[in-house]
């Protein structure tokens, strides 16, 4: 998968229609089509109405007067989307998506994102469509979800064993007594992190002894008395 906004080129002409090609051998399918859509990249000024196709994988953007022109981005590089209608954020009705790039902030967006009047879209970052009937803008946004859902983000093994150190209270009597148990999921899972386990067991042991030291303090106190 390539990140952030790529062109275009795989174009075919059906029936006198420019439609893009899809990759059907993997399972990717159209979802829809919206004519009269105008595409905003960065900051740069929208490009003249074209046709969108969102499929099960990507959105892609075709121009309408240039036949050989159009831009892609995958779902899983959309970190973003959303509605919007505030006009001090934006002149027209537009979905609104962030971009992810895969480059360092400081490589992204800015002043460089054009080149001797060529667009660098590795560095753009965020993506206007604006349709010209703005009230196709939540029937657009309901798509975005469901593909957007289609396309969860890949989650690596490790990073989800790192992240997850909540533990049950079930979890940490095992490891006070070493026994082996089923675990609890009444409060979370360790996934195996052992020696974190046994950092919040020596705390609640430190604070019971604590505990039993201040009663043992208060019971001579009022033995004195």
């Amino acid at each position: 998968m390539v990140e952030g906004i790529r062109d275009f080129t795989a174009i075919v002409e059906r029936d006198g229609v420019h439609q893009p090609v899809l990759d059907a051998q993997n399972g990717e399918e159209l979802m829809h089509v919206q004519p009269g859509v105008s595409i905003v990249l960065g900051s740069h000024p929208p490009e003249s109405p074209g046709t969108l196709y969102i499929s099960t994988k990507q959105v892609i953007w075709l121009s309408d007067t240039n036949r050989a022109k159009g831009y892609a981005v995958d779902f899983l590089s959309i970190s973003l989307h959303a509605v919007s209608r505030d006009p001090e954020a934006y002149t027209s009705p537009c979905i609104y998506a962030q971009i992810e790039t895969g480059a360092d902030e400081d490589e992204s967006e800015g002043s460089d994102s054009e080149c001797n009047g060529v667009l660098d879209l590795s560095k753009i970052t965020e993506m206007r469509l604006v349709p010209s009937d703005p009230n196709q803008l939540d029937s657009l946004f309901d798509v975005f979800c469901e593909c957007a859902e289609l396309n969860p983000e890949p989650t690596e093994e490790n990073e989800e064993e790192e992240h997850n150190w909540i533990f049950s209270a079930d979890q940490l009597e095992d490891e006070a007594t070493g026994e082996d148990s089923e675990p609890s999921i009444a409060i979370g899972q360790s996934n195996g992190d052992h020696d974190l386990a046994r950092t919040v067991l020596e705390l609640q042991i430190n604070d019971q002894r604590f505990e039993d030291a201040e009663e043992m303090e208060h019971e001579t106190d009022s033995a004195q008395r």
